[in-house]
């Protein structure tokens, strides 16, 4: 064997004492703690909904006329400065034609609601917009997820602003904010919900696991949760308009609305297609009609996972058709009971219960994480 030359000798000395190359930075436990970060966020906004809907419960969304990012940080420290808060409620319709009898001390209790609601929403954006940056900067994100990974803090600042346009709505001609903006709050709020849910589950795993369970996906079953995913969408704004026109409190029999199944006043407003977003009896019955085919939908589904042979896909269905089951007979104690505060609160976090509890089902039919199970 020929000896080697002296710039070879040299080379593997080199190469032998050399550093170690330096690991990469998406390593299990780096992908992991990404995840985590993304679960948390996902806690903090279900808080921000449970919340946004007390707010709106009670009364309290206008009692902050301004949007100040930064100053409006504080509360109000002195006598002066609540005075100051107050006088500026006492301007708009809410005051002016509902509650001109208020006083300071019941002031300050939608105030603090209203004020909580938009520190919980800075702290949010902190939250996300923070980890984001540092995990960025440690060059931590897993490769392709990046952009993914962006979207949801994108629309954690869009939703500020659509929750400040919301607001806006009801300071100069309504007493309380518009059906329209309501939805579109709540909708985006569900929608941050469950893309972080959906990127903490699929980065919770290494990607070759991922791509190996993608290989044994159910695919009709990802398909059919999809669907009626958008489904869930669609009723979850129909009962945001519910809410924004107080339309559950209108009609408080069942299964009947007032005697008859459609009340005669469902279709006066001009032209037609008015009725369906502004007049609350057709807005109850839509929201009502929705229910029961969506329902009719969870039971398919059902019964549809029987067939698959996968025992945790099973499970997971099986929860969200409890949650449909217990979130439709709430809506329907909601509405005999006039939706008294309480009960409307319980009927949103169950719709939060069961938006998350689909998201992980169409996970489990989309990356199954565990091996298929042979049938009996």
């Amino acid at each position: 064997m020929a000896q080697k030359t002296k710039r070879a000798l040299f080379e593997d000395a080199g190469a032998a004492t050399a550093p170690p190359a330096a690991p990469v930075a998406t390593t299990g436990k780096g992908r992991h703690r990404v995840a985590m970060w993304q679960f948390f966020v996902a806690g903090l906004v279900v808080l921000m909904i449970v919340v946004g809907g007390l707010t709106r419960l009670t009364d309290s969304g206008l009692s902050i006329t301004e949007w100040n990012l930064v100053t409006g940080v504080l509360p109000p420290l002195s006598a002066a400065g609540w005075e100051a808060e107050f006088a500026k409620y006492r301007t708009i319709p809410e005051f002016t034609e509902m509650n001109y009898d208020m006083t300071m001390v019941e002031f300050k209790v939608i105030y603090w609601w209203e004020w909580g609601h938009r520190f919980l929403g800075r702290i949010i954006g902190l939250a996300y917009l923070v980890p984001f940056a540092f995990f960025a900067l440690r060059k931590a994100i897993p490769p392709g997820w990046t952009g993914r990974l962006f979207v949801p803090g994108l629309l954690i600042l869009v939703q500020g602003v659509v929750g400040w346009w919301m607001v806006t709505s009801g300071l100069t001609e309504r007493v309380d904010v518009a059906p329209y903006r309501l939805a579109t709050h709540l909708g985006l709020a569900f929608v941050i919900l469950a893309l972080l849910v959906w990127n903490g589950l699929r980065l919770s795993r290494p990607e070759h696991e991922s791509l190996a369970a993608r290989r044994q996906r159910f695919g009709g079953m990802t398909t059919m949760l999809s669907w009626i995913g958008g489904l869930t969408f669609v009723q979850l704004l129909a009962g945001a308009l519910v809410a924004g026109h107080d339309a559950g409190r209108g009609y408080t029999d069942w299964p009947l609305m007032n005697g008859a199944f459609l009340p005669p006043e469902s279709t006066e407003l001009t032209p037609f297609w008015r009725n369906i977003f502004e007049n609350p009896a057709l807005v109850q019955f839509d929201h009502r009609m929705i229910g029961y085919a969506l329902f009719a939908a969870f039971v398919w589904l059902w019964f549809r996972s029987r067939r698959t042979n996968h025992a945790r896909l099973k499970r997971w269905i099986d929860w969200v058709l409890v949650a449909a089951t217990g979130q439709m007979l709430w809506g329907i104690l909601t509405v005999l009971n006039g939706a008294p505060l309480a009960y409307a609160i319980v009927h949103q976090i169950g719709a939060i219960v069961l938006v998350v509890l689909l998201v992980r089902a169409r996970y489990e039919a989309a990356y199954p994480t565990e091996q298929r199970i042979a049938r009996a």
